[in-house]
């Protein structure tokens, strides 16, 4: 009956989904040109509200587990697993107040509604992963912006999502380059959890009446002096709490 069920409400979803990029892309390019980057924000935060309440139509339910007191007043480097694209809309929601900016594919900078333009004009950083040597300038450039700004980036460092929910070996390089470059930043690791489960059966139909889970582990102070140990920390941390 379940799986009867999710033909629908996948449609339901899609539909819904689609419509609110389709909407919300006009709405990021007219809050920038008018607003600036405070008024574009805002409409991405909106934005991401309503791709949850999308998710919800799924039977889908979110739970956020931080009990830290994350400090406003410096950036944050927010290092997770990936399980999937319905990752990203809790991460931007409940960390909105740390002006999250992701280190993405620069594949997803063109083609998508609303995704697209907020990669390419809120502040987050496109890699090409075929080009080590570009990727690594782009994102001390980045790090610097994040320093400027007091604004926070998110790194998904296994490089692309598991279609399981086991974790793939975490890449170094791009964390190690953001350690450097903002040694006053805190780490936060984050474990997802159950994500993958939306797409265990491939983009039709959905899995309904998944937990997504979406633990914020305590933050960590940078020691620039032995960033590999750091690295390993974090990838221990966040991997320890992945069921």
């Amino acid at each position: 009956m379940k799986k009867l069920l999710s033909y629908p409400l996948t449609v339901i979803f899609y539909f819904f989904f689609f419509l609110t990029l389709l909407i919300f892309h006009p709405i990021q390019w007219i809050s920038l040109k008018l607003g600036g980057y405070k008024a574009h924000k805002k409409s991405v935060d909106i934005f991401n509200f309503f791709l949850l309440r999308c998710l919800n139509l799924l039977g889908t339910r979110i739970i956020v587990e931080n009990k830290h007191n994350i400090p406003l007043e410096r950036p944050c480097i927010f290092v997770a697993n990936h399980q999937g694209v319905y990752d990203i809309p809790p991460i931007i929601w409940y960390l909105r107040n740390h002006h999250p900016k992701f280190v993405s594919k620069k594949e997803l900078g063109k083609g998508i509604p609303s995704i697209s333009f907020n990669l390419r004009h809120g502040g987050s950083v496109l890699i090409d992963r075929k080009n080590r040597r570009e990727s690594l300038l782009k994102m001390a450039k980045f790090a610097k912006y994040l320093k400027e700004t007091n604004r926070s980036a998110v790194i998904f460092p296994e490089g692309t999502r598991s279609r399981t929910g086991q974790p793939k070996k975490f890449a170094a390089s791009g964390m190690q380059m953001l350690f450097k470059q903002m040694p006053n930043a805190l780490v936060v690791p984050i474990t997802i959890n159950n994500c993958w489960q939306l797409l265990k059966n491939g983009s039709f139909p959905l899995t309904t009446g998944v937990k997504l889970h979406m633990k914020v582990h305590e933050p960590i102070e940078i020691n620039t002096s032995d960033p590999e140990s750091l690295v390993a920390l974090v990838e221990r941390t966040i991997i320890t709490d992945i069921r």
